[in-house]
């Protein structure tokens, strides 16, 4: 015998195309049934009723305990359901390319959704394909730029900026680190900080990192733009996988603006320390600054991290004490260090 109700239970329908959704009252999971299928012109011997949900099929047995309100699927013959996500892969199936349809019917479904986890994945679902990743000029994607400046006339133009803004950064923060560094040193400091600030320009101060245009040994990308986070300054790689192409969209570019270029190796706490001591202690030997240079500004010792990976405890690492000074070779030479063309403060003046 069927489980009847004694008070009929609203529940919200749909046919498994159609974006159309009734209210259908019944005491049974087989009133309901016929009901949907006279709406929808469907024959009732060959249909069934499932939760839109997770797919779950509805019997007699199980259907006083569905709630009030829950959104049902009526599937005919050859017809499947896996839940919600099948309208993500429905959407997916029929439109191969970013497309007004599929943003359209993406968010009609998201403007009547209440569930957390439908709301997340239909969101996702509509930042991935309203991305134009291929795009690349203002005039192919303008949205994209909107709140620059108009000097960025292409993506990769503003990202190496944004880079090379980073980069320079770090540079500032060592030069101000000056002040702490023993009167009798801060003319070698000045010295070792031309010498840097003299090579990073030489390379655009590795704005190339977020280029996807550049060669594959001097950006961290793929050529379509897709950046992969590295994992914590104490892990080999991410276990939460995180990836960004802040290449496809706005959202996207003002996410990557948090993910952070982290010093594995300490910068303020440990490489500038460090080598103001060498200064100190110099007693005759060269200073290897183009290791300093690696630490601080090139991937050797930074790590591009999304923000749940950036780990904001001490490091407590060191530098490599065989890498400090360069080699001796033979005799030391004597004469004293070349003098400095310009200081410090007028190095970093253009910065």
């Amino acid at each position: 015998t069927s489980a009847m109700l004694q008070k009929p239970k609203t529940v919200k329908l749909r046919a498994l195309r159609s974006p159309r959704k009734f209210g259908v009252a019944g005491r049974s999971c087989q009133e309901v049934l016929r009901k949907g299928c006279l709406r929808f012109q469907l024959p009732v011997h060959s249909s069934r009723l499932c939760l839109y949900e997770d797919g779950t099929e509805l019997t007699e047995d199980y259907f006083p305990s569905v709630p009030d309100n829950a959104e049902l699927v009526l599937l005919t013959s050859g017809q499947t359901w896996q839940g919600y996500v099948s309208d993500i892969g429905h959407f997916l199936r029929v439109f191969h390319e970013p497309h007004a349809e599929v943003i359209r019917a993406a968010r009609q479904l998201l403007s009547g959704e209440q569930a957390p986890l439908r709301q997340k994945l239909l969101a996702d679902l509509l930042h991935n394909v309203s991305q134009n990743i291929s795009a690349e000029t203002r005039a192919e994607d303008p949205p994209w730029f909107e709140g620059l400046e108009s000097r960025f006339r292409s993506k990769r133009s503003y990202l190496r900026y944004s880079c090379e803004s980073r980069i320079r950064t770090y540079l500032r923060e060592v030069n101000s680190s000056a002040s702490s560094v023993g009167a009798e040193a801060q003319e070698e400091y000045a010295r070792i900080l031309g010498a840097m600030c003299e090579k990073l320009k030489s390379v655009q101060y590795n704005g190339s990192y977020f280029d996807r245009g550049a060669k594959a040994s001097s950006r961290l990308c793929t050529p379509e733009g897709w950046f992969s986070c590295q994992g914590p300054f104490d892990m080999d790689n991410c276990l939460s996988r995180h990836s960004i192409n802040p290449y496809g969209n706005r959202e996207s570019r003002v996410l990557f603006s948090t993910w952070n270029l982290d010093h594995i190796i300490e910068k303020k706490r440990t490489i500038v320390p460090t080598l103001a001591e060498a200064i100190k202690e110099q007693n005759g030997r060269e200073i290897d600054w183009e290791y300093f240079y690696s630490l601080l500004f090139t991937s050797e010792n930074l790590k591009l991290v999304h923000i749940a990976c950036h780990k904001k405890t001490t490091h407590k690492l060191g530098c490599d004490p065989g890498r400090i000074y360069k080699p001796q070779v033979g005799l030391k030479r004597k004469g004293p260090a070349r003098k400095p063309r310009q200081s410090a403060r007028t190095a970093f003046s253009s910065l």
